[in-house]
């Protein structure tokens, strides 16, 4: 018995140094045919987990649902030896999540339940994804069966929030992604959002971890996955720009050591170039390929690495292919559809639930072009809300709100019922109402910036009166990607203003267009008065700019919240809804018409122009 036992332990020893020397030679089976890896990365997802958008109530030809079938596709051709990585901003979007985020708390957020199912190997927390709330995101994370990643969100004392990366093992190559998210997030969210955190550069974060992650885990591969864009311009910022919103390009050329990023934020999409479509070098000269996918999963990168052992070098050499693949063109895995079944009818149940009706249909599209009633509506039930004492908000005068939904149209049944669903086409994000103290020029200031982004100066009826981005020649730039008309700024920075009357005078030059002639009681306007303000929470914590580079306050009093005087405790999207709600009958929209836009001749023949480029007919 002692002999089978000395035996036995012999062969165990065997085993042992046999599967140690299988490991270490393994690298060296691929000195000729390359191991292939693919990695598969959406961002931006924004709750479209299902082929259907529950918002205006129809099927729509790209969803998570497609995705999965073109991940299974991927993993029964290259079995295990994909990876699977989200670049954020999935919790806010499509009612799917604000339902599973505010409404049905009690089970696993459907985030969690959908990418868990697909096998996911890791996300990167988004801004809208901290815009959910401390509760909503810390519950997420818990439900994932995989990381949340986010280096330079850290805490007080410099550590890391959310997890700053992962190892990732694929045969014989070890992987490491390093995880980052923008972080102009303080700029554009209340701190109760936040709480807890401070947001770093994304270059000097990503340096600090790739020396960590270089010196402690030795991988064969370091992946970025960012949520933040490529364009550092963006917004007017520079390179030198200290927290640069859309970094990603910037850590790239900086930083020394990845192979490849992944990137989000921007709704872009990019197939492997950066700006002005050309290869990213870093300080050594290597090509960084970026990668991004399109917003609501309609493009998506998939890219294959292709790594082959060199034994002289004792290292790998990478080739590294990627192209956007349409989702549109792939079928649903219905496998998916039925497994989530249950919570597709909860959604459909919970939009589908009428709050009230409106005599008739007004659209986004007039918003862009002066007063409308998209906007005054907004205008209308932030100066109701802060005037009833219940939502413990101080009293507006005057309301600042923009267009959220470039274009969108309310009611969308037949016959104007107004559901739930239509809330958010009226109102796009999870904000919160403010009230602040502004004084009459710093309200008159806002304004300048806002209409200086949103107007052109025009000189005649031949010219545009919406600010077009145009080239050396005049003429306008459209998106090589979406093939839409690129303006100065996003619609959701057209700021207008209730409560006061004013002209708009696009003759003039930008920051001396603004006349305000009253409010519109009747009372003077003073420019030394101080008014209280309605605004949306994104406004106020300086978004856009307005406040800032408009009204002259630093970014500091409006994280401080120097000049807030009130909150309320639940997003603007829930007062909308109840205010519907408790409507004495049907709601009759109209337009203020407080303000207006001069030469009145060529702005008419100005909209009639910029409309077709805006909205192009529809082939």
């Amino acid at each position: 018995m002692k002999r089978y036992k000395i035996v036995f332990s012999i062969l165990i020893i065997l085993l042992f140094f046999a599967a140690l020397s299988f490991m270490s030679d393994s690298k060296t089976n691929y000195t000729e045919k390359p191991f292939q890896l693919v990695f598969i990365e959406t961002s931006d997802i924004h709750g479209s987990i299902f082929p259907y958008d529950f918002i205006n109530d129809k099927p729509v030809s790209t969803s998570l649902a497609q995705v999965s079938t073109l991940v299974k596709q991927e993993r029964a051709y290259f079995k295990d030896n994909v990876v699977l990585i989200d670049d954020g901003d999935l919790l806010q979007g499509q009612p799917v999540v604000y339902y599973y985020n505010f409404e049905n708390t009690t089970e696993v957020n459907i985030v969690a339940q959908t990418m868990n199912y697909m096998k996911y190997d890791c996300s990167v927390v988004g801004n809208h994804d901290i815009e959910a709330g401390h509760p909503v995101y810390d519950k997420l994370v818990k439900d994932l069966n995989f990381p949340m990643l986010g280096a330079n969100a850290v805490k007080p004392d410099g550590t890391p929030y959310f997890k700053p990366y992962t190892i990732i093992n694929k045969g014989p190559v070890k992987i490491a992604i390093l995880g980052l998210v923008t972080p102009k997030i303080p700029s554009w969210l209340p701190k109760q959002f936040w709480e807890g955190m401070v947001f770093e550069d994304m270059v000097t974060s990503a340096q600090k971890w790739v020396n960590i992650i270089k010196e402690k885990e030795k991988p064969d591969l370091i992946v970025g996955a960012f949520h933040a864009g490529v364009d550092y311009t963006y917004g007017g910022e520079t390179a030198s720009a200290i927290n640069n919103e859309n970094a990603s390009q910037l850590v790239a050329e900086r930083v020394s050591g990845f192979d490849m990023i992944f990137v989000g934020h921007d709704h872009a999409g990019w197939a492997g170039n950066g700006l002005g479509n050309k290869p990213v070098k870093n300080p050594e000269g290597k090509v960084v390929p970026i990668f991004g996918a399109l917003n609501a999963a309609r493009k998506i990168p998939v890219v294959l690495t292709e790594m082959k052992w060199d034994k002289a070098k004792n290292s790998w050499t990478k080739s590294i292919y990627g192209d956007l693949i349409d989702i549109s063109q792939v079928p649903v895995d219905q496998d998916f559809m039925k497994h989530f079944e249950d919570a597709f009818n909860k959604v459909k149940s919970y939009v589908s639930r009428p709050v009230g009706k409106m005599t008739e249909k007004i659209s986004s599209k007039d918003s862009m072009f002066g007063p409308s009633a998209f906007v005054d509506l907004i205008h209308q039930i932030q100066l109701e809300l802060t005037s009833k004492p219940e939502y413990g908000l101080n009293a507006a005068q005057i309301s600042f709100a923009a267009p959220l939904t470039f274009n969108a149209t309310i009611p969308t049944s037949p016959d104007n019922t107004l559901f739930v669903r239509d809330m958010f086409n009226l109102y796009q994000y999870e904000n919160f109402l403010y009230t602040m103290n502004l004084t009459g020029k710093q309200i008159k200031d806002f304004l300048e910036y806002s209409y200086a982004g949103w107007f052109n100066t025009m000189k005649g009826p031949d010219d545009h009166l919406i600010y077009f981005k145009t080239d050396e020649k005049g003429n306008i730039i459209y998106d090589a990607r979406t093939n839409s008309a690129q303006t100065y700024t996003r619609s959701y920075n057209y700021d207008s203003a209730a409560g006061i009357n004013y002209i708009v005078d696009v003759s003039k030059p930008a920051g001396q267009r603004i006349t305000i002639t009253s409010l519109s009681s009747g009372k003077p306007f003073d420019l030394s008065a101080t008014y209280s303000v309605a605004i949306n929470s994104y406004r106020a914590q300086g978004g856009g700019g307005h406040l800032t580079n408009g009204a002259g306050i630093s970014q500091a009093d409006l994280i401080s919240y120097k000049y807030v005087t009130s909150s309320t405790i639940k997003d603007l999207r829930y007062y909308l809804m109840k205010w519907f709600e408790n409507y004495k009958g049907v709601v009759k929209p109209f337009v203020f018409n407080n303000w207006s836009v001069i030469p009145a001749d060529w702005v008419a023949a100005a909209k009639q122009r910029d409309m077709l480029i805006l909205y192009p007919p529809s082939k």
